[in-house]
């Protein structure tokens, strides 16, 4: 028991070397922890080394040289005083007069050391116009404040979730505009779960990849087609995750797909007697060449110096050249057994589920892809507009193969929820995309059984006569 606590305590505790998302506000970026490395957030930088050993979702204070520290509890005493507050706004003109602080008195006790709910009393206390707002109109002034003179930053565990709002927020045009809700309901639309061999097609930075790794839990087999030179996993690296989980993932080139389904993929080892030669024929010229100096090298020492220099810069010149030679074979090697790998896993055609979000068009991706999906198994494609998902809605009618199909869309919309001021938050997203999903089924019969072929033989029964009373 004892052990599977500290296990449990581990997870939720902050490590050297994780991967965290910091907080401020509605402001998230991911980071990795390392030691004495500088990390710049919101115009301030500060180290993380003193957030190790804490738990997740704790926030803490920046101090001036850039060390972090759990906050100190707050005098909330003289802002609960201040409940001296107007009717209304009506007389109050904004002039920019009614603070008699200044900029450069705010450095200065910035200098002084004061923190960030010692300068927000200075302000309330030095305005002349704060105790004639309204109550509301305090708290958005006292609001508004903090988030500009509060030196604190939340850490928070990379979660599906948190990492789609840092991106939306951020950088929306990196993962095509994907909202957190409709990454949700691909999830779901998908059938994720553990233990299931999934395919994946996205340009989302790998949020798409990391949020379906995160819903398998580790158990089952992902596996990632990519367009261009090589899959990109940034998104992935942002969730931290064990290496076992690693261990699942499979990348297959799409360029490959019509040579896969064609029999024509080759993923046999080459034959490296063609690769190896090329040293060899290049180590016989060095040889040659060092025989000839020898024979002609003349009897001045300062001669037979300068030519054993070049000598040895010419072998260290080969032998560079021979290592880097050598490390492309061995990526090749590694590139061509991850292909294979991933073949392998594909030539089944027996995969679980199908995830498409990309910036291209979906059609023709969609329609190879489906070849490789077991009967009955859902499929998901997301795009930022509805015209590409209505040409694939239409190709699947024509083509058949699929039930279910639904082309939808997602509408999402904050509210805040406050004692008299509940209604919903003016700057909103404007849309979520589009999702088209549906389920495959097997369109060539099958070659009926013995059973089922004496089911057929067999006669009709035949209606008993109804004898005449």
């Amino acid at each position: 028991m004892t052990d599977k606590q500290d296990d449990d305590d581990a997870m939720h505790t902050i490590n050297e070397g994780d991967h965290v998302v910091l907080k401020r506000g509605d402001i998230f970026k991911a980071v990795q922890i390392q030691s004495r490395k500088k990390v710049v957030f919101e115009k301030q930088w500060f180290f993380l080394d003193s957030a190790v050993g804490h738990l997740y979702n704790t926030s803490f204070e920046i101090l001036p040289g850039g060390n972090l520290q759990l906050p100190t509890k707050k005098d909330t005493q003289s802002s609960n005083d201040a409940k001296e507050a107007g009717m209304d706004n009506r007389n109050i003109v904004d002039d920019g007069k009614s603070q008699k602080l200044t900029r450069d008195d705010i450095e200065t006790l910035k200098e002084k050391g004061l923190k960030g709910q010692e300068i927000i009393q200075q302000l309330i206390d030095n305005s002349s116009t704060f105790r004639d707002k309204t109550e509301y109109a305090q708290d958005k002034y006292i609001k508004k404040k903090k988030k500009k003179y509060e030196s604190t930053v939340t850490i928070l565990k990379p979660t599906c979730r948190i990492l789609a709002l840092m991106y939306h927020g951020r950088e929306p045009g990196k993962i095509c505009h994907l909202r957190y809700d409709t990454l949700a309901q691909m999830l779901t639309l998908a059938n994720i779960h553990a233990g299931s061999k999934v395919l994946v097609f996205e340009t989302c930075a790998g949020l798409v990849l990391g949020a379906v790794m995160e819903r398998m839990g580790g158990y089952g087999s992902v596996i990632q087609m990519y367009p261009g030179g090589g899959p990109v996993r940034a998104g992935v690296e942002s969730f931290g995750f064990p290496a076992h989980f690693h261990d699942t993932l499979h990348d297959f080139p799409i360029c490959h797909v019509n040579a896969l389904l064609a029999g024509t993929l080759d993923t046999s080892a080459k034959d490296p007697s063609t690769d190896a030669t090329q040293p060899d024929v290049a180590a016989q010229k060095t040889t040659t060449q060092l025989e000839t100096q020898e024979r002609d090298s003349p009897e001045d020492p300062s001669m037979v110096t300068n030519e054993t220099r070049e000598q040895s810069l010419q072998e260290e010149l080969q032998r560079g050249k021979e290592a880097k030679a050598e490390l492309k074979r061995v990526r090749q090697e590694e590139k061509r057994k991850r292909l294979a790998a991933a073949a392998a896993q594909l030539q089944g055609r027996n995969a679980d589920g199908l995830v498409i979000a990309s910036r291209f068009h979906p059609c023709p991706t969609l329609m190879g892809l489906l070849r490789f999906l077991a009967p009955s198994r859902p499929f998901v494609v997301y795009s930022q507009y509805k015209e590409p998902l209505v040409e694939c809605f239409t190709k699947l009618k024509e083509q058949g193969g699929t039930v279910n199909l639904r082309l939808t869309d997602t509408w999402l919309r904050h509210y805040q929820v406050l004692p008299n001021r509940t209604h919903p938050v003016l700057l909103m997203s404007g849309g979520g995309g589009f999702l088209l999903s549906g389920i495959t089924v097997a369109t060539e019969r099958s070659a009926p059984t013995t059973s089922s072929t004496k089911l057929l033989e067999e006669p009709a029964p035949k209606r008993q006569k109804i004898t005449e009373s």
